[in-house]
């Protein structure tokens, strides 16, 4: 029994549907790669080109015939199947179930500066570079949108050209003095900023962004963008014409003028702007916001003349009220000076920014006062925005009068708590509110007399006894309709739950501006210095590099690089093999390095026209490949001794019309190609012949298809990729040399050249004369932007990284992440260069580059910096 079992769990199965093969629904057909799938499988299986197929198994792109039954079966699967289902005796017919799409193996890379689950969330929120210019600057900002981003308005925001908008500094990406190679990217200098704040900063943020685009009466918040200029990040915002402190000003003026009815009238009008103010303070407090405080300058108006809540003001004036308090608070012993007064004055009365005494010792308890209340003490909460709201409320309607008894209020406050004298204030505070009682019975009229009631109650010290905002907007509202409507839809009655909302006043954002520097162990800057080592001794260097990669140095500074000076002329190609760097110039010649020390061993001088690409092959004996623009291949022995003269020269037909060989690649399968300017591919034989086993070196074939230079070449899972001038990247099949699929076709007029490829676990790249570059993975475009400026001329990939450099003298630095067809770039940084970068090779964490110039420079992770 035991035996039939495991023979049962051993039954060859569908890797799509995991069906057991059978000789019905379920039959194998071999794919050209040699691995078996069923039949119905291969005929739902989603390809993004005609008559091609991605292997299942090795996911290696071949030809799928029309009809698939044309596919051969696999018969040693269906003997099996007919041997087991004989000895089971079992007649039925197992069910098969189809599959829609082929599910690929998700590639999951984390960052190495912040985990995945970070960067998902905040990375739709980075606005782009050129996307925002400023225009003023203070404690909130203002800029222009310069250009529209696509990106934002998939977050239900749409940003417009030209449209103002507020800039708050959210922090600050600290700069280092020193000369630096590399540069992070400005995506990386903005997440890093966030990264660096503190939890409860950024869950701030996010519960900001949330009621932004949950509210309309607060304005949107559209993402963050990073200055290049002053290195801060703001957070960007939407921004209206026009504050409520400036209208009521004007409103104020003209009461004066008028008779007793007109300025009834009038304060109806300030009544219709309070009950827009509850409104909004009972939104905030649905989503679980209390501010904290109230300032008329945090309010403003929409074209449409509505009122909304500036959130960006909001988070400005409270800094600024935690900064004066602060400093006022803290400070020597005594009564209130006159310069004391003044500067309440003139910057919180004049201002109409009014604080309840209870956020007002919080305030002083975070400075480090201690504050002895006894009993007295109370906790912030929302019934700390009713006072402010009151306020605000009574200020619009009494004017001057209330501004002078606010002045005495914030003197005695501070004043109290300066002296270690509070519990007399709660004393001082019953008679003030008093008088603020006379005050309103002076300014209104009878009329008025069920709001002057809910005022007092508003203004009670203890925040337990003010009522809800619910019941002062109700007062509001029937004093503008003037009749009381059981029917009128009321706000949302908010639940007393002090302890769950986050004031904004008393949170990080409005205690201080986060500074991202060098000392903090969770953020960036670009001290990041790649030093040169062309005076360290040999000994040892491989050892630096031999544990991490080189980008992990660019990350943290440990970064050395060695120059290698032997060619005379432009870097055109670079191959590693046997020991040795192999490097093809203008200069006619292929020079050899030593991998151990770096130090220039040979070179071979064969050739008549300029290097254009190198390559290495070992099918038994390890050769270096070199072809020019004269269309001249020549094959050197690649071990020692090195042999001054090619084994073998091959020579491309001749036409004046074209420029020889300019892209040189190898398969498993024993053959070199080589991408000419004659538009065509070649393939040679490097098999050796069975009776003397010398190397074949025939021309197999020709592949055409490409309308002008062959530039690139590169090959994985059996599939010749060739990139070309006339745009377009085609694939090729090695099995029998047959085209697949062509990417990147375009129409006529909008063709730009591709330069160069690379290509590693079902990621493709290609860069483009324009300095674009376009990434696919599994043949779907993913990725295309403009990184560069000017020409790129050499890419290449291992795992999570990729690197393109051209014309601009940069290395751009690129890391993978996400999951399958999500999959995206993320530019961590650049590697500003001497020269024309021309030539990028990868290997074993080292980073190899080829300039214009002729330098070749080695990049490698040092842990042993002298710094």
């Amino acid at each position: 029994m035991a035996a039939e079992s495991t023979l049962e769990l051993e039954l060859p199965e569908c890797p799509v549907c995991l069906q057991q093969y059978g000789d019905v629904s379920t039959i194998p057909r071999v794919l050209p790669c040699g691995h078996s799938a069923c039949e119905d499988c291969l005929s739902q299986i989603q390809n993004p080109f005609p008559g091609t197929i991605r292997c299942p198994a090795c996911t290696q792109l071949v030809k799928l015939p029309n009809p698939i039954s044309s596919l051969p079966k696999n018969i040693d699967l269906l003997r099996f199947f007919t041997l087991t289902h004989h000895n089971s005796n079992d007649n039925s017919k197992g069910s098969h179930v189809s599959t829609q799409k082929y599910d690929k193996d998700p590639i999951f890379i984390k960052p190495p500066l912040w985990s995945h689950e970070f960067y998902s969330n905040w990375k739709t929120w980075v606005l782009p570079e050129d996307t925002i210019i400023i225009e003023s600057n203070a404690s909130v900002s203002y800029g222009k949108v310069l250009k529209v981003s696509t990106s934002v308005s998939s977050m239900g925001c749409v940003l417009k050209e030209g449209e103002k908008v507020s800039l708050l500094e959210i922090g600050y990406f600290a700069k280092g003095s020193c000369s630096c190679k590399f540069e992070y990217s400005y995506e990386v200098k903005l997440m890093s900023v966030l990264y660096g704040l503190s939890e409860g900063e950024r869950t701030e943020l996010e519960s900001i962004i949330k009621a932004s685009l949950a509210l309309h009466v607060m304005c949107k918040v559209y993402g963050f963008w990073y200055n290049t200029d002053n290195h801060y990040v703001y957070m960007v915002s939407e921004a209206f014409s026009g504050s409520l402190l400036g209208k009521m000003g004007v409103l104020r003026n003209a009461v004066v003028e008028k008779n007793a009815e007109e300025k009834i009238c009038n304060a109806a009008e300030f009544v219709i702007v309070g009950l827009d103010i509850c409104q909004m303070v009972s939104d905030l407090h649905l989503r679980g916001l209390v501010l904290g405080f109230l300032g008329l300058s945090c309010f403003g108006f929409d074209k449409f003349g509505r009122v909304y809540v500036d959130i960006s003001e909001v988070l400005a004036t409270g800094r600024r009220v935690c900064k004066l308090l602060t400093e006022v608070v803290v400070g020597k012993s005594g009564t209130a000076s006159e310069g004391l007064v003044v500067r309440l004055k003139n910057s919180m009365v004049e201002d109409c920014i009014f604080v309840s005494p209870e956020v007002f010792f919080e305030l002083s308890k975070l400075g480090g006062i201690v504050i002895d209340l006894g009993s007295s003490r109370y906790h912030v909460g929302y019934g700390s925005d009713i006072w402010s709201l009151a306020c605000a409320i009574i200020s619009l309607l009494v004017g001057k009068s209330f501004a002078e008894e606010m002045q005495k209020y914030l003197s005695y406050l501070v004043s109290a708590v300066r002296d270690e004298k509070c519990l007399e204030f709660v004393r001082w505070y019953m008679e003030w509110r008093q008088k603020i009682i006379t005050l309103i019975e002076c300014s209104l009229g009878s009329e008025f007399a069920n709001m002057k009631e809910i005022l007092l109650k508003c203004l009670e010290y203890n925040p337990e006894s003010r009522p809800l905002i619910f019941e002062l907007w109700k007062i509001l509202k029937v004093l503008v309709i003037k009749s009381e409507l059981d029917d009128v839809k009321d706000l949302e009655q908010e639940i007393r739950m002090e302890n769950m909302c986050n004031c904004l006043i008393l949170e990080d954002l409005c205690q201080s501006i986060n500074k991202v520097t060098k000392e903090s162990p969770r953020c960036l800057d670009d001290t990041s210095v790649v030093e040169n080592a062309n005076t360290e001794e040999a000994e040892g260097v491989e050892n630096f590099g031999a544990n991490k990669d080189v980008v992990e140095g660019l990350s943290c500074g440990q970064v050395k690089c060695i120059d290698l000076k032997g060619h005379r002329n432009c870097i055109t190609g670079l191959a590693i093999g046997g020991g040795f760097l192999f490097s093809s110039s203008f200069d006619k010649m292929v020079n050899v390095w030593s991998l151990q020390d770096y130090s220039h061993v040979h070179s071979f001088k064969g050739h008549e026209q300029r290097v254009m690409a190198v390559a290495f092959v070992d099918y038994g004996e390890p050769l270096c490949i070199s072809g020019d623009n004269g269309g001249t291949i020549c094959i050197w022995r690649a071990s020692t001794p090195l042999s001054p003269e090619p084994l073998k020269k091959l020579q491309e037909q001749q036409d004046w019309r074209y420029s020889g060989i300019h892209a040189l690649a190898f398969s498993a399968s024993q053959y070199l190609y080589t991408g000419s300017g004659d538009k065509s591919i070649k393939a040679w034989s490097l098999q050796a012949i069975s009776c003397c086993f010398l190397i074949d070196y025939s021309l197999s074939c020709t592949m055409n298809g490409h309308k002008s230079v062959v530039s690139s070449l590169a090959i994985c899972d059996e599939v010749l990729y060739s990139g070309s001038w006339d745009g377009t990247v085609r694939l090729w099949c090695l099995s029998d040399h047959s085209p697949l699929a062509v990417l990147g076709e375009e129409a006529p007029g909008s063709v730009c050249s591709v330069f160069c490829l690379a290509v590693d676990e079902n990621v493709l790249v290609a860069a483009y004369e324009n300095g674009l570059t376009k990434i696919w993975f599994a043949d779907v475009l993913v990725k295309s932007a403009q990184e560069h400026e000017g020409a790129v001329f050499s890419a290449c990939k291992k795992e999570k990284w990729i690197f393109t450099g051209g014309w601009d003298k940069t290395i751009k630095v690129k890391e993978l992440c996400g999951d399958g067809e999500q999959i995206d770039a993320f530019p961590l940084g650049s590697i500003t260069c001497d020269s024309v970068v021309t030539a990028l090779l990868h290997w074993h964490g080292k980073l190899f580059v080829g300039q214009a110039d002729g330098v070749i420079k080695v990049y490698y992770f040092c842990s042993q910096m002298n710094h």
